[in-house]
This record gives C-alpha cells, sequence and structure tokens, in this order.
C-alpha cells in the first residue's frame, strides 16, 4: 500500500513538473532581428530560455551587448539563423554580461575590435557573465591594423563560464590570442572550461605578447584560477616564446595537441598545476618546444613529445632556476614538483636548471624525474645541465644507449627499439615508462566547427599561373595588375623600364624566362618594389640598375609600406644582379619601415655592386623593446662588391627573452670594399646588435670594415668560422648587459694583408 502511493504520488510529481516545463518553453520567445536596434529591443526584454536570432548577412560596425538572466535549465541564446552565415566585420565586438547565456554560430573577420577584446565575458568591471557558453564561433583575420596595438581576441572573466568548439585564426596583431582575468574577486577561483578549440596558426610577433592563452598575469599569479583547457588543438602557434602562459594557480591542461608550434607550454606563474596527456609533435621543425616548468608543487605526467628542436626555455622539457625571494613577477624556485611517465622522442633538448644567472640563482628542490622514456635516434645526450640539480631525484628513466650520459643515476641507459602504435605514437617493447599505450590524440577535424575551413601549409610563391611579360615600359606593371597570389610573372629577354613603383600586396614572383638569362629592369621612381600588407617577392634571373633612378637620397630597389604592416612577408633573391644604386648617397637595396615584419629574408648566388647604401637595412626598431623587423636572413654563394653601408645592419634592442630571432646566416659569398661609406654610421660591413643566432662561416673579406657583434640578452649563439679576412679589421664581439666573457665561437678564422 505504501509503494503504491509512493508510485502514485511520484508520477503526479513528475507530471506537474513537466507541464511547467513545457508551458514555461511555450512562454520562451524567439526575436529574429536584421538591424542594430532589432536586436536593442529584443536585449532588453530577454526573459530565461529566449533566443534572439541575427539574420543571415553582414553586420558591420556592431558592438553588441548580450545581457541577461538565464538559468541553468532555460539560457537565453543569442545564435546565427545559419551558422556561419552571420558575418561581423568592420570595428565590431561582443560582450556578454549576466548568467547563463549561451552564444553561438558567429563569424567575425574583416575587421577589428574597436576596443580591448573581441569577445568579452563583461560588460564592464561591475557587469560580469557567469555560467555562460560560447561555442562554435570563428574570429579569423580580425586584427588592428597596427602591429603593435595591444587587445585580446577573447577575455574570459566572471565564473563557471565555458569557452567550446571554436575557431581562433590568424592574429597578426601584439596581444594575446585569448586570456583568462583574475583581476578582482568575482574573476578568482572561477573554474571554467575552454575545451574543443582550434587555435590555428599565428604567425611570428618578432616581440613579447604573441602568447596563444593565458590564464591570470602576474600580479595576480598566487591567485587560484582553477580553469581547465582541455582537448584543444594548437596549429603552427608561433607568435612568441610562450604559447600558454600559466600565471595562476591549480590550473589543468590535458589532452591537448601542438602541431608545429614555436615554443612552449610555459608554467610561468602560479602553483599546483597539472600538465597530464598532452601531445607535442614538432616535426623537425625550428624551437618547436614542449613545457617549461617554473615554480612548486606542479606536476607534469604522461605527455607525449615528438621531434622538438627548441632549447634552452624553449626545449622538450625545461625545468627552470628561480630568483631567490622571488618578487612575484619574476622566477620563482621550483619545489615538490613531480615529472613522471612522459615520452621524449627524438626530441633535441632537455634542460636543467635553465637560466642560471646572478639573479636566477634557486636550484630546484624536492622534484622528481621518474619514469620517463627518452629517446633519440643519433643516441645524442638531450640533457643540458646548468647549475646543482642536486634537488632533482631521478628514477626509473630508460634513455636509449647514450654515450657518455651524464645523470647516470636513476636511467635504465640502453638500446631501446621503437614501433609506431595505430594512435600514431612510438612505444617501447616493454611498459611501464613513458607514456600510456591508450592515450588518443585528438585531431584537428574534432576541434572547433566543422562548417569552417581549417588552413593548409602551403608553399608562398609559385603555386599560381605564369604570365609571360615581354619587354618595354610598364609591361611589368599591366602584368602585375593583373596577378593573383602566388602567381609568376615570366620575363623574356631584353630591357624592362618602370615608371611607378610596383606595389606588392600579394606573393609574386618575378624571374626570367630563359635559362640563360639576358633580362634587365631600370626604375624611374626612389623605389622599384613597395612590399604592402599580403605582399612578399621573389626574384630570380635579373639585372636591376639604379642608374634611371631620381637624383634624390635614401632611394631604394625594394621597401616595406611606411606604416606598420600586420602580415609578415618573405623576400627571395636567386641568381640576380643589382648593380649602380649610386645615382645619389643612402642607395640600397631593402630598406624597411618600423612595424613591419619578414618571416625570410633570403639571397643566394646573386651579385651586388656599385651601391651608396646598405644591403638590408633592418634596424628600424631602435626603441629597445624587444623588437625587431626580420626573423632569418640568409645570404648563400654571393658577391658583394663596392657598397658604402653594411652589408647587414640588423638590430633587436632590449633585454625581453620572449623571442626565437632574429637569426643571421652568412656563407660561401665574397665581400669587398663593403662598410667604408661615411654616412655609415656602424663603420662596419656586418653589424648584428641582439641577434640571436647568428652564423658566418667560409667568407672571403676584401678592403672591408670589421664584423660588429653586441650581445644583449639571453644565451646568443654566435658562430664566425673559418672566414679569411684580407686588409679587414678582425672581428668585435661585446657583451652589453653581462660581464661575463662573450660566448661566441670564433675560429679558423684566417686574417692576411693582401699582396
Amino acid at each position: 500500500m505504501l509503494n503504491k502511493n509512493i508510485t502514485k504520488n511520484f508520477g503526479q510529481i513528475l507530471a506537474v513538473i513537466c507541464v511547467c516545463f513545457l508551458v514555461h518553453n511555450l512562454n520562451a520567445s524567439e526575436y529574429v532581428v536584421n538591424d542594430k536596434a532589432g536586436y536593442a529591443e529584443a536585449v532588453a526584454k530577454l526573459n530565461p530560455g529566449d533566443r534572439i536570432v541575427l539574420q543571415n548577412g553582414v553586420w558591420s560596425d556592431f558592438e553588441m551587448v548580450f545581457e541577461g538572466r538565464g538559468t541553468s535549465e532555460n539560457p537565453i541564446t543569442l545564435m546565427a539563423e545559419t551558422k556561419g552565415k552571420v558575418i561581423l566585420s568592420g570595428q565590431s565586438n561582443l560582450r556578454l554580461a549576466g548568467e547563463h547565456l549561451v552564444v553561438s554560430g558567429l563569424v567575425f573577420k574583416g575587421g577589428y575590435t574597436p576596443t580591448s577584446s573581441v569577445i568579452s565575458f563583461r560588460k564592464n568591471k561591475d557587469a560580469l557573465a557567469n555560467n555562460s557558453r560560447v561555442t562554435e564561433t570563428v574570429i579569423h583575420n580580425f586584427s588592428n591594423p597596427e602591429r603593435f596595438e595591444n587587445d585580446s581576441w577573447v577575455t574570459m572573466y566572471g565564473k563557471h563560464n565555458r569557452f567550446d568548439h571554436n575557431h581562433l585564426e590568424g592574429k597578426s596583431n601584439k596581444g594575446v590570442t585569448m586570456a583568462v582575468r583574475l583581476n578582482t574577486e568575482a574573476s578568482q577561483q572561477n573554474y571554467h572550461r575552454i575545451d574543443h578549440n582550434y587555435f590555428g596558426p599565428r604567425q611570428i610577433l618578432g616581440s613579447n605578447g604573441g602568447e596563444t592563452l593565458r590564464i591570470g598575469t602576474s600580479h595576480y599569479s598566487l591567485t587560484n584560477s582553477f580553469t581547465v583547457v582541455e582537448n584543444n588543438y594548437f596549429d603552427r602557434c608561433d607568435g612568441e616564446l610562450e604559447i600558454i602562459s600559466n600565471k595562476s594557480g591549480h590550473n589543468k591542461y590535458l589532452g591537448n595537441v601542438f602541431y608545429q608550434s614555436r615554443g612552449t607550454l610555459t608554467m610561468r606563474h602560479g602553483n599546483n598545476t597539472l600538465v597530464e596527456n598532452n601531445l607535442f609533435f614538432g616535426n623537425g621543425m625550428d624551437h618547436t618546444g614542449g613545457i617549461r616548468l617554473i615554480n612548486k608543487r606542479q606536476t607534469i605526467r604522461n605527455n607525449y613529445m615528438e621531434g622538438l628542436t627548441g632549447y634552452r626555455f624553449g626545449g622538450a622539457l625545461v625545468v627552470m632556476n628561480g630568483v631567490p625571494n622571488s618578487k612575484i613577477n619574476r622566477y620563482h624556485q621550483v619545489e615538490d614538483s613531480i615529472i613522471e611517465n612522459n615520452s621524449l622522442i627524438n626530441s633535441d633538448h632537455i634542460q636543467l636548471a635553465a637560466g642560471s644567472d646572478l639573479e636566477r640563482s634557486a636550484v630546484p628542490l624536492r622534484t622528481s624525474f621518474k619514469n620517463n622514456l627518452i629517446y633519440n635516434h643519433d643516441r645524442r645526450d638531450p640533457f643540458t645541465i646548468y647549475d646543482d640539480i642536486s634537488g632533482i631525484s631521478f628514477e626509473g628513466n630508460v634513455i636509449n644507449d647514450v654515450r657518455n650520459l651524464q645523470i647516470k643515476q636513476g636511467f635504465s641507459n640502453k638500446k631501446i627499439s621503437l614501433k609506431r602504435a595505430q594512435n600514431n605514437l612510438m612505444y617501447p617493447n616493454f611498459v611501464g615508462v613513458g607514456v600510456v599505450q591508450d592515450l588518443k590524440p585528438i585531431t584537428k577535424n574534432q576541434v572547433g566547427v566543422s562548417w569552417y575551413p581549417k588552413p593548409d601549409v602551403m608553399a608562398t610563391f609559385d603555386r599560381g599561373k605564369t604570365i609571360l611579360v615581354e619587354p618595354g615600359l610598364d609591361t611589368i606593371t599591366v602584368a602585375l595588375n593583373s596577378a593573383a597570389d602566388s602567381d609568376v610573372l615570366s620575363l623574356a629577354d631584353g630591357n624592362y623600364t618602370i615608371s611607378r613603383v610596383l606595389n606588392l600586396d600579394k606573393a609574386i614572383t618575378i624571374k626570367a624566362k630563359s635559362r640563360s638569362p639576358n633580362v634587365t629592369m631600370v626604375f624611374e621612381r626612389g623605389a622599384l618594389f613597395e612590399i604592402q600588407h599580403g605582399g612578399s617577392l621573389k626574384i630570380s634571373g635579373l639585372k636591376i640598375s639604379g642608374s634611371e633612378s631620381p637624383d634624390s637620397a635614401g632611394n631604394s630597389v625594394i621597401r616595406t609600406q611606411r606604416r606598420s604592416m600586420l602580415s609578415n612577408y618573405q623576400l627571395i633573391v636567386e641568381n640576380s644582379e643589382i648593380v649602380d644604386l649610386n645615382v645619389n648617397h643612402s642607395f640600397s637595396f631593402l630598406n624597411v619601415a618600423k612595424g613591419t615584419f619578414a618571416d625570410l629574408i633570403k639571397i643566394s648566388n646573386s651579385k651586388f655592386k656599385n651601391i651608396t647604401g646598405s644591403i638590408l637595412s633592418l634596424d628600424k626598431e631602435s626603441d629597445d623593446y624587444g623588437i625587431y623587423n626580420a626573423e632569418y636572413v640568409i645570404i648563400r654563394n654571393s658577391i658583394f662588391e663596392s657598397v658604402e653601408g653594411d652589408l647587414v645592419d640588423f638590430y633587436r634592442g632590449g633585454t625581453d627573452e620572449s623571442t626565437f630571432g632574429p637569426h643571421f646566416e652568412l656563407s660561401n659569398s665574397y665581400i669587398r670594399q663593403v662598410g667604408f661609406g661615411e654616412r655609415n654610421k656602424s663603420q662596419s660591413s656586418i653589424f648584428l646588435h641582439g641577434v640571436q643566432v647568428s652564423d658566418i662561416q667560409n667568407n672571403r673579406f676584401v678592403a672591408s670594415s670589421a664584423i660588429k657583434v653586441f650581445h644583449t640578452v639571453g644565451e646568443p649563439v654566435t658562430k664566425i668560422t673559418n672566414n679569411q679576412f684580407i686588409d679587414t679589421p678582425k672581428i668585435a664581439v661585446r657583451e652589453l648587459n653581462s660581464d661575463k666573457q662573450n660566448t661566441a665561437l670564433l675560429s679558423g678564422n684566417d686574417y692576411r694583408q693582401e699582396e
């Protein structure tokens, strides 16, 4: 009898609940809006369960405030009529405030935010969003046109918010792509979740401020966030040294994939971080890194790292030294941390007590390194030890038959055979060390949105059509106007005169058609080419003369646009001859503007002669903020004669440690009478200030100014080897911010007088 009554009463209660639910849903409203006024009207009357539907189309200069108070059972929704068909362009953004809000299906592109965020989980400092969600939303190339104007694309405030299945691609200006802020109590201990997002390619910024994700800031770094970052895909996120910058406590990084991304997941500040089940695939790309450990009670467990080439702070695994009694914004000592069951496969560098110097002298304490698998097919010892590591205990690790292993205790040093499993990871034929067998990497197709394409890796040049060009006046100009990105202009033998500056806002190759070319170009303006936003240039088999240029100081063959440029460019010169840049003083081959950046400048098998300026003037970032004008400069098998300025003037000032570059290489080249012009302030043939990696080898310098190298920060790698110097002063290397002896490798260089 009792059971029958209970069942009967329960059924009645359930029926009442269902009726109430249906009545509520019947009362929920849907507002389909097609303009800003209609949107504002709808927002003003939102109730739990209501939906605002933005009609398909382009919404320009739309600063949305989405504010309301839903419930967990009946959230308030802002959605696109069709996912991906509502485009927010111009100066647009979105601010959320209230409870239980959901946003989905929007695309931000073709503009930039006028405020500090594209999407912000607050309306103002007093009106935050809690228990809210942004999902299936795209932000693509939505960057401020001023390269060093700082903003973020997504900023999370409040508590218990979720950001999932979104697509963020192409941030080009300064500022972290996504940030979690803890600047008030209402945003601390927030328990946010960031999951299943596609963090697409981010180009090299050439400065600090290019992180993809940051949780906290140094000011609040001893505050707990409890944020979970799970199952995201970081694809070629190259902004700076820190892909992820953890700056708060009790966060978890679980199951994320880092694909060919330069930098590391960095536990920069904050304690009690868990980094588990993440995968790092470098594929041998330059400066690809893994995990950097700083602070207390951190756990690094069951992470897989393969093909990583990074070193120093960007290594596959880095354990830092700290600063005794560190200020909150410096480096706290590593203590009571665990590094266990990780697999490091064909990854070049594990750095222990990294950053050791007079300031960072606090070595790691009470930290365990156990059951890790370390394999390099060349049997190299990947460990670099910078200081006392007696505070790190080693136990149960296996390493592949390394000759002269530095750390013997706690390692089984034996020959290992690996096999790639169905999950595409490498495993030995024994268990107990390295990652678990069932670790499954999340794929690119499982994150982000299904209706928006993810970019492939494509070559910059020579993918388009070939346009044949005949000699004459401005025939190249006409052809260029009809060219598309990555097209090739193929020039027949003959003489070409260009009467206007060729503006490049796309990648273009200009090359001689003949294998034994006889193509000569002259130009009548102060520059032949101007590389603009979106532009890159490759020239091959050409002779370019400055003889018809105006009689004015400061001409150049190539210049960048005079204002800040968002997109990085490439410049390739091969099998070409550049002559007679001498109608007036300071006539250079390449002159760049402040706020512009080259991913690559490469000169090969080319000749430069009779030039009153410099070949490469990469010296416009002189504010000493750690900013510079190019990442890689490579010169091979080329000749430089009678150049009054520098072959290269390459400047990176300041002491910031957040970048990998600049890089400079000069090899197998002939340099004669370079650098003695009265306007060459450096009085050098090559001037390298703050360049992080330099390799100058197998060159011949004759009657030229000295090579001058100034080290400014970090541990720069400078190698000047096997060069011949005839009637040329000795190499000068100086340490500007250290009393240590410089670390440059100078060997095999031959000095002599010309007979």
